[in-house]
């Protein structure tokens, strides 16, 4: 399913997807939070689990540690861009309050919530806690490498029920590749530089023109490999919602590639390449 949103995000907060009608069974509310410069923000997360990640300008943060007004944290964040610099993410269990106040340039966040009983103590993961690795990279030709970005999965936030991270697709170039599925549900959310670039992505067997601001979701076993336009790098936020009893990981041995492409990943000289 593709959400198109052509328009600036203005300010206040855009709800992309939400926990009722045709998205519910994404088991997640995502959305933008706009701030102008200087604005302040309170946000309780209720019965949910939280993570606010800063796609740019500058903030304040403080934040209580689930029930009570006791502050647990505070700092100041900034990100001059998505694509050069690596996140901000600020993760709180239930009953918690955030207080965002924007800097002097404004302030846009990634607000992702979902449900979570557990308690457990927030954590802000700076850009040096950031997994970034360049994946794909000496296979395939190059054809596929990619700069992935994991925030916090359970390797590092085993009691939380969302995996959350980021990736650079280089112009030309595919990611999600082998392609791949799996049982949870996730969220991919685009952004293009320069923003009039475009890219391409199959969900199933339903290709998608995809563009700046849009979003896609990918259900059970949907496969979801992604491509990028030569000249314009592509970043993507990606979001997957834990299932109960089978989180996404080596567990569950999740991802699964599909089977018929996983050649792609061996022997290197079965790759065709045009002789000159």
């Amino acid at each position: 399913m593709q959400i198109h949103h052509k328009p600036p995000f203005v300010h206040g907060y855009t709800p992309l997807v939400t926990r009722s009608g045709v998205t519910a069974d994404m088991l997640m509310e995502f959305g933008v939070l706009k701030l102008l410069p200087g604005e302040k923000r309170e946000q309780k997360s209720g019965g949910d689990e939280q993570c606010w990640l800063l796609a740019g300008g500058s903030a304040s943060l403080t934040w209580t540690a689930g029930e009570g007004d006791n502050v647990s944290g505070c700092t100041e964040i900034s990100r001059p861009n998505l694509f050069d610099y690596a996140p901000w993410c600020l993760s709180v269990p239930k009953g918690s309050l955030v207080r965002i106040q924007a800097g002097d340039e404004g302030a846009e966040f990634y607000s992702i919530a979902t449900d979570n009983p557990r308690p457990f103590a927030p954590k802000l993961f700076t850009p040096d806690e950031c997994r970034s690795e360049f994946r794909g990279e000496g296979t395939m030709r190059e054809t596929s490498t990619r700069v992935v970005r994991t925030c916090f999965d359970d390797a590092n936030r085993s009691e939380s029920n969302l995996v959350l991270g980021e990736v650079i697709g280089i112009p030309g170039k595919w990611s999600s590749y082998p392609p791949h599925h799996h049982p949870q549900p996730e969220i991919y959310h685009y952004r293009f530089l320069p923003e009039q670039g475009f890219g391409l992505t199959a969900i199933g067997d339903t290709p998608y023109l995809i563009k700046d601001k849009d979003t896609i979701l990918i259900r059970e076993g949907e496969v979801h490999p992604q491509v990028t336009a030569p000249g314009y790098a592509l970043w993507y936020l990606w979001v997957i919602r834990h299932l109960e009893g089978a989180h996404y990981g080596p567990a569950t041995k999740t991802p699964i590639f599909v089977e018929p492409h996983q050649w792609v990943m061996g022997d290197q000289s079965a790759i065709w390449q045009p002789k000159r």
